[in-house]
């Protein structure tokens, strides 16, 4: 009997509570809740492993925001393994030093959990299409300019289709600018690349598949 006194007691206890909190609200509903809607323009810069090599991924994204929720848009990156570019012929193992360069962008679909709180997550899924190359500078060729050296080489290029789930906490810096940690990870189509150095002169099919980390600067109306 005890035991069914308290437990009657809480059950009247906690809905009083929870209509303490209510008598200053605005009572929500599905066709009467009000609603705000933004958007945003951000640019990101990230780190990657590509071919075994560090890879900086630069890129920007612009989104529209529906009810704080979930933001729809458009998003590019591009990447280089190799920012200076340097590479070359190695003689004495006839291998050739390539870069990795290309670009990639599509479709954005990011729901967001508890975007009006200091703190909270993001989901962005970037849906899309890119090219990728391999490219040799001073390469060992028969048209090769022996009055520049700077000259260029694209050995072989692809086109690959992209899908790049991931997450990012995302702090709100101000009404206007917000401030995020991302980690994605990127799967690609199988890429088809000649490649000199491996014994059937093919690259590895899933190059570009990896973990992307990085930071994104939003700028808008959220």
């Amino acid at each position: 009997m005890k035991k069914l006194t308290i437990i009657l007691s809480l059950l009247l206890v906690v809905p009083l509570a929870y209509a303490q909190d209510y008598e200053n609200d605005e009572i929500q509903s599905i066709f009467t809740r009000k609603k705000s809607n933004g958007g945003y323009g951000a640019f990101s810069l990230g780190y990657s492993q590509i071919d075994g090599r560090d890879a900086l991924i630069a890129g920007a994204r612009g989104a529209f925001i529906f009810d704080h929720m979930l933001a729809i848009g458009l998003g590019g990156y591009g990447f280089v393994n190799n920012l200076d570019y340097h590479s070359y012929y190695h003689h004495e193992t006839n291998t050739y030093d390539f870069t990795t360069t290309g670009g990639y962008g599509g479709i954005l679909i990011e729901p967001i959990v508890a975007g009006k709180q200091p703190v909270h997550v993001s989901f962005p899924i970037l849906l899309g299409i890119g090219g990728v190359a391999l490219v040799d500078e001073n390469s060992w060729d028969w048209n090769w300019d022996w009055d520049n050296n700077n000259d260029y080489y694209e050995y072989d290029n692809d086109v690959f289709f992209v899908a790049e789930p991931g997450i990012e906490l995302e702090f709100n810096m101000a009404r206007f600018f917000r401030l995020s940690a991302s980690a994605s990870y990127r799967f690609t189509s199988k890429l088809e690349l000649y490649d000199p150095n491996t014994p059937d002169f093919r690259a590895d099919p899933d190059l570009l598949e990896g973990f992307n980390f990085g930071m994104t600067f939003k700028f808008g109306k959220f």
